[in-house]
């Protein structure tokens, strides 16, 4: 690879994820965007709720199969019925 090419995938990369840094979940105490099993996701949820980049967040779950914690609102068993009714 060129490094002319290795710099614009890094770009791409950048852009790409440049959502994560606008998170409210960042922000706060990730303990409860991944909870013990059968704890409580209320309050993710609840900042999910507010965050301007729960879509690209969520997007982001399903394309990457996430398998553990809250992403874009919706937990793991969410996130699988909802990718089961796309699908």
């Amino acid at each position: 690879m060129t490094e002319q090419f290795q710099l614009l995938l890094a770009e791409e990369a950048d852009e790409e994820l440049g959502w994560q840094e606008r998170a409210l979940c960042a922000q706060t105490d990730p303990e409860s965007f991944f909870p013990e099993k059968g704890g409580s996701t209320r309050e993710a949820k609840k900042v999910c709720l507010a965050c301007e980049v729960r879509s690209d967040c969520l997007d982001y779950a399903l394309a990457n199969d996430e398998r553990f914690g809250i992403w874009g609102g919706l937990s793991e068993r969410e996130r699988r019925r909802l990718k089961k009714g796309v699908v």
